[in-house]
């Protein structure tokens, strides 16, 4: 009888992995609009850091970073999310609701006015992105340097809210253009990349980040099986 139980079970279990299939679909690649959401962000931030734009508008500025850079990298997040990429997903992730975060407080504080709260935010969001920009460097080296710059860019930011001085606000924003011009950069890579199906600027791409463009259908989906929505468990 134990036999007999045994062998249906085996049985059943190759009929279920007979006819089971993973399901890939394949989507366009959210790199550009996540990073162009970074750009423009940083950007308008930096505005405000050099004095390019008043402290009054500082509530204009919060505007920008809610209507705008938190709507394109979270849409970016969620196709990365489908695109299975976890650094590019955590980067970017954590971008979204830092800008998200940072433009509330901005939209209802008063101008020009530090807070104790956005320095410990600040710096507590920049020390997190380092974990997905150690992930990204294992296989794309400039979008792991967009998600170190950022990070940088928010200690910096952090800093200047906790500490005041022109010396902190300033390094914050000449820091925050030097990222906007890797996030175009890598934004404009990548969509060459999408568009002609070919390397144009490198991204850097190394191990498995080359592989995902220059090798075969079977490399990658060699360890389909094992990925989180396959496999039973995380």
């Amino acid at each position: 009888m134990q036999r007999h139980d045994t062998a249906s079970i085996g049985e059943r279990a190759e009929g279920v992995a007979a006819h089971t299939r993973v399901v890939v679909r394949p989507i366009a690649n959210p790199l550009t609009y996540g990073f162009l959401g970074v750009a423009v962000a940083t950007t308008t931030v930096s505005g405000l850091d050099l004095g390019w734009i008043p402290t009054r508008q500082q509530h204009d500025v919060a505007l920008v970073l809610l209507a705008f850079a938190f709507p394109a990298q979270l849409l970016s997040t969620i196709y990365a999310f489908l695109g299975r990429d976890t650094a590019v997903v955590s980067g970017i992730g954590l971008q979204s609701v830092g800008w998200l975060t940072f433009g509330l407080l901005l939209l209802t504080g008063a101008p020009g006015r530090r807070s104790a709260t956005a320095a410990t935010f600040l710096l507590a969001a920049g020390a997190a992105l380092l974990v997905p920009a150690c992930g990204a460097a294992l296989g794309k080296v400039l979008p792991a340097a967009v998600i170190t710059l950022a990070s940088l860019r928010f200690v910096l930011t952090g800093l200047w809210e906790r500490f005041g001085g022109t010396s902190w606000q300033s390094a914050a924003g000449w820091e925050g253009m030097a990222l906007a011009a890797v996030a175009f950069y890598v934004a404009l890579a990548a969509e060459l990349e999408s568009v002609l199906r070919r390397t144009v600027l490198p991204l850097g791409r190394h191990g498995r980040g080359r592989a995902a463009v220059q090798g075969s259908f079977d490399e990658e989906v060699t360890r389909l099986e094992r990925e989180p929505g396959v496999r039973e468990q995380l």
